[in-house]
């Protein structure tokens, strides 16, 4: 269980920072208040970062700059490596915290980019932890994501508190950028386990099998996973395909992983492989696309080389 608001352990900093208000900082920010947090947030979009400081009690910040200035430690919640650079450095969150102030950058961005901005940091006498999480929306609003920090052991015990108002399990992968390779890690093994699922339905369809019965044997057996247990049935078979992750945000996650790969001299042929489908059906079905709509594009590209029923015999 989540910690309570009343929960003394929590022991919050003095004063919270968040950048970034969207669809996953928003809840997490009010998860902070709701715990006693004292908070100044920022968006850019200033009519977003009006409505949440608004509904949560917050101070509403006019740049990042002045969220740095009013807090001890801030969160940083963005799109990738490069938007929390821009926040971070020159006019944004550093020219404002305290030296010896903390940033926890809990976006999900590429190792290499966060070691960067650890140096760059470090000169300002400015500590970085980050601490990407798990968990999607609905775990943001009730406070169970899992989260995975990397950084010095004493500025990951620092966020304690506010890890434990966000989340209900919190791991120390390493030193820092090690909480976003483990995250890239994650997310590539679950989008692994999403396109694979999604081939085996079709090839199961062509042999005969009903894919619902294809899907409850898989859920009885050895390939069980987090898609077919909490995906396949509830939006690839209903056609909503309406998860509310994004198809480009996992191409992107499995393009981090890639790169963390090559860095480190390693060719995973299983997660390149991934990444070039995840890829081709981003493009394919554009921007808006949700991550499952990838078993939409398997199942049209089997049917384009005649190895799948078309959507006329499937109904």
């Amino acid at each position: 269980m989540s910690a309570s608001p009343s929960d003394p352990a929590l022991d919050l900093p003095g004063a919270i920072g968040f950048v970034g208000l969207g669809k996953m900082g928003a809840p997490m920010a009010s998860r902070l208040a709701a715990a006693g947090g004292s908070l100044a947030v920022h968006d850019a979009r200033a009519d977003l970062t009006d409505s949440v400081a608004s509904r949560i009690g917050a101070i509403a910040c006019e740049d990042a700059a002045a969220v740095g200035a009013a807090a001890d430690l801030v969160i940083t919640m963005l799109p990738d490596g490069a938007a929390v650079a821009d926040a971070v450095l020159g006019d944004g969150v550093a020219s404002g915290i305290r030296p010896g102030g903390l940033i926890v950058d809990m976006s999900t961005a590429a190792p290499s980019q966060t070691r960067e901005l650890g140096a760059r940091l470090a000169e300002l006498d400015i500590r970085l932890v980050d601490a990407p999480v798990s968990g999607g929306v609905a775990r943001a609003e009730t406070g169970e994501l899992t989260i995975i920090a990397g950084g010095e052991e004493a500025d990951v015990g620092a966020c304690a508190g506010v890890f434990a108002s966000l989340g209900t399990q919190v791991f120390h992968a390493g030193p820092l950028g090690a909480g976003h390779a483990a995250k890239a890690l994650n997310n590539a093994v679950s989008a692994a386990g999403l396109i694979a699922a999604g081939e085996a339905l079709i090839v199961a369809e062509r042999a005969g099998i009903d894919p619902a019965t294809m899907l409850e044997v898989l859920n009885a057996s050895s390939g069980r996973n987090n898609a077919t247990e909490n995906k396949i049935g509830q939006f690839v078979f209903t056609r909503s395909f309406a998860s509310g992750f994004a198809l480009g945000l996992m191409a992107k996650d499995l393009a981090l992983a890639e790169g963390l790969a090559a860095d480190l001299e390693v060719e995973p042929q299983l997660i390149h492989e991934s990444s070039r489908i995840a890829a081709a059906a981003d493009r394919a079905l554009g921007p808006g696309a949700d991550h499952t709509e990838v078993v939409r594009w398997l199942e049209q590209h089997a049917e384009e080389a005649g190895t799948a029923p078309t959507e006329d015999e499937r109904s």
